[in-house]
């Protein structure tokens, strides 16, 4: 992908444009020193055009933007039950859970399960949290980011790494989710309008010359298997590689299982991740209102529906352009990796930008990806450095620390998960689907996270004792499971463990009740919501049973 002048200029005006608005915004009035309320909760004064967009700044990652448009490649538009499921869940954790979060001003998600429950149990999931944001989401974070870069701009792959540390690193060590948040802000125009751009370049290439919609119709005419949103099994397979020169296949129903996909464990991983997740729900905290933090949510509710047109789409034009005799796309030049006999995927989004995206709009179109990463990365850092500080640095270590130390230890322990996550990232170069690696991971703990919060949300009899077993056998049930059904679908399993686990605080809780009164109580009325967001809530309802119903 040969960079012009113009797109070195318009890349470099992105970054400094970004680096100058985050240090800007971290600016504190004369007088007052940064405490921990400012760098971990933006002075609890985020708006809820910030609160959404923010969201969706640090949820398009990487993995998205290149993840997910190799997995539409390889499996259609299937993948996009993530998105659209998501905006359902985010209209759920508006309305139910963040009143209760907010109400108790918390700073992190363990800080609520030890009101609610104990210290034990916020620490054992403080520390779980800890380890999946590090080993799993900030490294393939790196990961997909600098394979992009290195792909884009031929820079070797630690280059890339560096990189991408270092613009992150700039602005959000320092200023903390204020800084994080606002340039958020300018990171989801570039990234949507960009990727939008070249979404729109795709296809107007599948319609020779004829426009987006026009290109549309032909994309959905020539490859209608990968329009399929309910999948059966056996019915599409996946190239995953070569072993002695025959290949081998993958059921793509084991990472979309069927109808799985609408009552399984999808709806436990999206309400772990947009619900529970300390990564996520941050943004909500920091509202200056439950009625700004519930419209910032559906305000990204409606983002996550657009999100297909920009991260799964361009993967299936690819795969249209890969058929016919007279291929443009060849799929064993650009997608096989002959060292270890497999098929990355995750190729496919930096060749369509070097295909599609002309000279003076690539520079654009890289801001656009970059913003995907740089937020992410961003937003995982200060999520890492909230919860060591606050649960564990602070209790553990130091209980009398001035608000200027935990702001400077919120800083060291996002360099150093950094640090971390950059000697790591190279070893994630045998994925095919990092996306799929993602989700089947972190769907390791995602049963016991929901299960306990679902619990410790809404029944006020389950114990400290309950939750602490269900978060303690979530990843060996997890295992287990994944070794004895080694043929169902992960999702599947999570809805079998996440069964169990929720027996297991039932009948925990009524053998063993607690013997001091329980004090945890939802007040009357604390889930009433306002017309706007009752509008916007029944407008996503409507727009995703439309799109199930167009591509059932």
């Amino acid at each position: 992908m040969d960079f012009s002048i113009i797109d070195y200029i318009v890349f470099s005006a992105y970054c400094f444009l970004v680096i100058g608005i985050g240090l800007w915004v971290s600016r504190e009035k004369e007088g007052h020193v940064k405490d921990s309320k400012d760098y971990f909760l933006a002075s609890k004064a985020l708006p809820w055009w910030a609160i959404g967009s923010s969201l969706i700044a640090a949820n398009i990652s990487a993995e998205q933007m290149i993840g997910m448009s190799g997995s539409g490649f390889a499996i259609g538009l299937g993948i996009s039950a993530y998105e659209w499921i998501a905006a359902i869940t985010l209209i759920i954790v508006a309305k139910w859970f963040l009143p209760i979060f907010l109400k108790r001003g918390i700073y992190t998600m363990p800080q609520f399960l030890e009101q609610r429950f104990d210290v034990r149990v916020k620490s054992t999931m403080a520390v779980f949290w800890l380890l999946v944001f590090v080993f799993v989401n900030l490294t393939s974070i790196l990961y997909l980011g600098a394979l992009s870069i290195k792909t884009i701009m031929g820079l070797d792959f630690i280059w890339g790494v560096v990189i991408l540390i270092s613009f992150s690193a700039i602005y959000s060590l320092y200023g903390g989710l204020k800084a994080v948040a606002w340039t958020d802000v300018i990171q989801v125009i570039f990234l949507v309008g960009g990727g939008l751009m070249t979404t729109y370049l795709a296809l107007d290439y599948v319609s020779g010359g004829e426009g987006m919609f026009a290109g549309l119709q032909i994309l959905i005419a020539t490859v209608p298997q990968k329009f399929d949103m309910v999948l059966e099994p056996r019915a599409m397979m996946i190239p995953t590689g070569k072993v002695d020169g025959v290949m081998q296949y993958k059921d793509a129903f084991d990472d979309l299982p069927g109808i799985g996909m609408l009552l399984g464990g999808i709806w436990i991983a999206n309400l772990s991740y947009w619900g529970c997740n300390q990564y996520i729900i941050q943004r909500a905290l920091a509202a200056k209102s439950v009625k700004e933090a519930q419209r910032g949510l559906a305000f990204a509710g409606y983002l996550k529906i657009l999100l297909p047109l920009i991260v799964v789409i361009p993967g299936i034009v690819a795969f249209q352009l890969s058929q016919g005799a007279n291929p443009v796309f060849n799929t064993d030049e650009i997608l096989y990796n002959a060292e270890n006999n497999s098929y990355v995927y995750d190729n496919t989004y930096p060749w369509l930008l070097g295909k599609f995206v002309g000279s003076g709009l690539k520079g654009l179109a890289f801001a656009a990806l970059v913003a995907a990463i740089v937020s992410s990365l961003s937003s995982m850092i200060n999520s890492i450095a909230t919860i060591f500080t606050m649960d564990i640095y602070n209790p553990y270590f130091d209980k009398t620390a001035s608000e200027g130390k935990l702001v400077n230890v919120g800083r060291l322990a996002s360099a150093t998960s950094l640090l971390v996550a950059a000697f790591i990232s190279p070893l994630l170069g045998t994925l095919g689907q990092a996306y799929q690696f993602i989700q089947e991971f972190t769907g390791l703990i995602s049963p016991g996270i929901t299960a306990i919060f679902l619990f410790g949300l809404f029944w006020k009899r389950a114990t400290a004792n309950s939750a602490l077993t269900a978060t303690v056998l979530s990843i060996p049930l997890s295992f287990a499971f994944k070794f004895l059904l080694p043929t169902v679908p992960f999702l599947n399993r999570m809805g079998i463990v996440l069964g169990l686990l929720c027996l297991i605080i039932i009948v925990m809780s009524l053998v063993w009740p607690n013997k001091k009164e329980d004090e945890y109580k939802n007040e009357v009325g604390m889930f009433h919501t306002g017309a706007v967001f009752n509008m916007l809530a029944i407008g996503i309802f409507v727009i995703v049973a439309f799109l199930y119903a167009m591509f059932w």
